[in-house]
């Protein structure tokens, strides 16, 4: 599949992988900043953005999206950055094709199934985001307010529905508003994005000491606990675990200079 991207600067290679409902868009600071010294690619993952949409969309899809995607660009070996979902598929990225990565960067996302952590896990709040973008008629739609009037009914956060609606647009053929995100896929496909890229699934390459690791947390986020240190360690054991405060799960938004600075760490 080939994917949308964003490229800016040069020198090595940095490519940047968001995460669920996130796009290219939503890394164009960062990547300014990464230019200075760096070639910087940001994608919009398959389902998201302005890359095609598809009927599939496992962790395999993703690494083969990002594996072709290297591919077509001639990166020989890049160093990796993976927000979330997009964590999850640098992780399995990389584990498959370690030649390819310079360095490892994983933003708030863990090795781990989510779902054990039962109504903790995030997962019916992003089955809920995905039912109320599926029941929205855009034909009742005249702007960008009547969609957020609309998943206010559904959703109370009133942070979550702005970082909804980056992904609103008008069609230009239709001149009627649609999401760049294909809800419906996503929803079906919710189980293995919240579950996947656990540590059974990377089992048979721990430990794994090829490449240099760092995962960012953000202390007001519950994505990454003091208890998935530990976990951290077994499968990376000479991963660098750098915490961000006053940053929840989009910490690279609310903190950007300190985001910036943990990612300077290693690049």
């Amino acid at each position: 599949m080939e994917l949308f991207y964003r490229k800016d600067g040069s020198g090595t290679p940095i490519v940047v992988v968001h995460g669920l409902y996130g796009s290219s868009d939503n890394w164009i600071n960062i990547g300014k900043r990464l230019a200075e010294k760096h070639t910087v690619y940001m994608l919009d993952q398959r389902n998201h953005g302005r890359s095609p949409f598809a009927n599939s969309h496992t962790y395999d899809d993703l690494r083969n999206d990002l594996s072709e995607f290297f591919e077509r660009h001639n990166i020989g070996k890049a160093i990796l950055l993976g927000h979330s979902m997009g964590g999850k598929v640098a992780m399995w990225f990389a584990a498959d094709f370690p030649e390819k990565i310079e360095k490892l960067v994983i933003a708030d996302i863990a090795p781990k199934d989510y779902l054990l952590l039962k109504e903790d896990s995030q997962f019916y709040l992003h089955q809920n985001i995905l039912l109320a973008m599926q029941e929205i008629d855009f034909t009742q739609v005249k702007s960008r307010k009547d969609v957020d009037d609309f998943m206010a009914e559904k959703i109370d956060d009133a942070r979550i529905r702005q970082f909804l609606l980056k992904n609103v647009e008008k069609d230009k053929s239709t001149k009627r508003y649609k999401w760049r995100v294909n809800a419906e896929v996503l929803y079906d496909h919710l189980d293995e994005i919240v579950s996947g890229v656990n540590q059974n699934w990377l089992d048979d390459r721990t430990p794994i000491t090829s490449y240099p690791v760092i995962f960012i947390r953000g202390l007001l986020s519950k994505y990454i606990l003091d208890l998935d240190k530990e976990l951290i360690k077994e499968i990376y054991p000479d991963a660098k675990i750098v915490d961000i405060p006053k940053a929840g799960h989009w910490l690279h938004a609310e903190q950007p200079q300190k985001f910036m600075e943990a990612v300077m760490l290693c690049c």
